[in-house]
């Protein structure tokens, strides 16, 4: 996907909660290049515009996975938390 597309796939998905600033994003994205999480190559985009077109690496899927293994952990220590309250 490129980047204006994970922004509305990111909003759409989560009900319009969730919105991903460019600002943030591309830098991330960057980010996960540099360390080989995402692969990325120029393309053109539906409407016919040069985009920059971004896909998991293997590494990156095992980071995916590890990140939502944290995240249950997480998500379950606060509901712990929040049911003793």
């Amino acid at each position: 996907m490129h980047g204006y597309g994970i922004t509305l796939h990111i909003q759409m998905v989560s009900k319009e909660f969730l919105r991903v600033e460019e600002g943030s994003l591309y830098p991330a994205l960057h980010r996960m290049e540099q360390d080989s999480l995402v692969s990325a190559e120029w393309g053109i985009s539906e409407n016919n515009r040069r985009a920059r077109y971004y896909q998991l690496t293997a590494k990156g899927w095992k980071q995916l996975t590890e990140e939502e293994k944290n995240w249950e952990r997480l998500t379950q220590a606060v509901a712990q938390v929040l049911q003793f309250a």
